[in-house]
């Protein structure tokens, strides 16, 4: 199978299941990747953001990574989030990590330092040189501060190898057309933002890395699917059904909303690892309400 045939449709950044006493909680992991494969999803990314990477530490990332894997077992790829903001310090995971058993790495642009865009051009770079896997590039500047511009994209796309993909998640439809017009043949654009997955298809994107699948992997891959077969008018109502729901977990932090869904549908506890904190009482009581509508 092809790079292409793999990152095609929709990916899932999986959360990270925590015991209330901040443990990671195996036990639910194995009932929401079972969750996940039933849902006919294509890939699971593992360790992004919504996996809470940024508290998950030391061996842990390992043991996260390994875990996954063998749980999945070969059904789907499988994405390794490996991003961070000191170059260097990448270098030296992307030689030590164990990523057997996975098909890509997921490498979110420089965050909190604000590279201009040479710097980030010549952080991926030096990724691209070292990688033992491809890579899916990640623009996301409402959370790295900075944004990755077409330009920069573009160059990358064209210099560097074995970075094959961008998830793109700026939200910007001209920066998206101009790298979708311009980049090479071979080069994908996933979206990165779940309510602007249908008009990025539409653009000519080939998929999504979802948070909402999350929760609702078989309804909202379907409506992937649809988009990617041409067929928008099918593919609208279910777009349409979740606009409100995808709202709702983003509305007071991810992945505090979606592990809100999640404990709901008693697959994980609401719970997580500091600065990150459970939504209010009240949005989750909104959360409910939303639920009784799909």
């Amino acid at each position: 199978m092809t790079l292409r045939e793999k990152f095609t449709g929709t990916g899932i950044a999986i959360v990270t299941p925590f015991l209330e006493d901040g443990r990671i909680d195996w036990d639910s992991f194995k009932k929401l990747i079972r969750f996940w494969i039933e849902g006919k999803v294509e890939y699971l990314v593992v360790l992004g953001t919504t996996g809470e990477s940024a508290t998950v530490n030391g061996t842990e990332k390992q043991e996260v990574f390994s875990f996954v894997k063998n749980e999945v077992a070969g059904r789907l790829p499988l994405v390794a989030g490996i991003g961070g903001n000191d170059t260097a310090v990448l270098v030296k995971q992307y030689r030590e990590t164990d990523l057997s058993g996975y098909d890509a790495i997921l490498s979110v642009s420089p965050y909190y330092n604000k590279p201009n865009q040479e710097g980030i051009y010549q952080h991926y770079k030096a990724l691209d040189v070292v990688t033992p896997l491809p890579i899916i590039m990640y623009n996301v500047p409402g959370r790295t501060g900075m944004n990755v511009s077409a330009e920069t994209t573009l160059r990358i796309a064209r210099d560097c190898p074995n970075i094959f993909a961008t998830k793109e998640a700026s939200g910007n439809f001209d920066q998206i057309n101009q790298i979708i017009r311009n980049k090479p043949a071979d080069f994908m654009v996933i979206s990165g933002d779940d309510p602007v997955t249908l008009p990025m298809i539409a653009a000519g994107a080939e998929g999504l890395i979802s948070v909402v699948a999350n929760a609702y992997p078989a309804e909202y891959a379907e409506m992937v699917r649809l988009c990617l077969a041409g067929r928008f008018a099918e593919a609208k109502p279910l777009h349409e059904k979740y606009i409100d729901i995808i709202a709702s977990m983003f509305a007071e932090g991810s992945p505090s909303g979606v592990k809100a869904y999640l404990s709901e549908m008693g697959l994980c506890q609401n719970a997580f690892r500091l600065p990150v904190w459970k939504v209010s009482d009240k949005h989750h009581t909104r959360i409910r309400e939303l639920m009784k509508t799909v």
